[in-house]
């Protein structure tokens, strides 16, 4: 471990987190960084976020909330979108923790599961309707909404005792909301959705 950093973070962790962050493009968060402005600056940048994530003082922004009309006129749903510094800071916690609970998973899990997709749980449930005589339809509401911060680090500890993951997972979860009006909703529970 490097001795004047608190957390040992790989910098090629960074950069893998920065490449599959940069595929998506995505839209900037509330310093309106995009994509495209953050590799402007892209050496400098990744070594910020890799020096302020090894060293403890990384903080992340407020995530941007943005309205999108549900499916079939059914009001609207909030679609938090984080800066592109937190993307790739997630990305790179995502990149370590997928080895270690990939595993536990059951097959039958899609959703925000590595190669999976809501196209592979659509051709399982078309193959189990011929089989079958019955399905089940089932939607836990709000479910992301009201997830308890608590329970979500449990689980995490345990899987892994890394302090940087626990430590940058804790930040993200309780970074408040900035609504369109620029007023500051702090969270108590809930992840967002983006």
């Amino acid at each position: 471990m490097n001795k004047t950093k608190s957390f040992d973070i790989p910098k090629q962790l960074i950069w893998r987190a920065y490449k599959q962050v940069s595929k998506n493009r995505g839209a900037a968060g509330v310093d309106g960084v995009s994509i495209t402005k953050f590799e402007e600056n892209l050496k400098d940048n990744l070594y910020k976020l890799w020096n302020r994530m090894s060293s403890g003082s990384y903080f992340p922004e407020p995530v941007k909330a943005v309205a999108i009309p549900k499916d079939m006129g059914g009001g609207q749903r909030i679609l938090c979108v984080p800066s592109v510094f937190d993307r790739i800071g997630q990305t790179a916690a995502a990149m370590y923790l997928e080895p270690l609970v990939e595993p536990k998973f059951h097959e039958d899990s899609y959703g925000y599961r590595p190669n999976k997709s809501a196209l592979d749980a659509v051709d399982t449930v078309r193959k189990r309707c011929w089989r079958y005589d019955w399905t089940i339809d089932l939607d836990i509401s709000g479910f992301f909404d009201n997830l308890d911060h608590e329970l979500v680090l449990r689980a995490i500890k345990k899987h892994t005792d890394c302090k940087w993951v626990i430590l940058y997972v804790e930040r993200w979860m309780e970074a408040p909301i900035q609504q369109a009006d620029g007023r500051r909703v702090a969270r108590d529970k809930g992840v967002p959705q983006g």
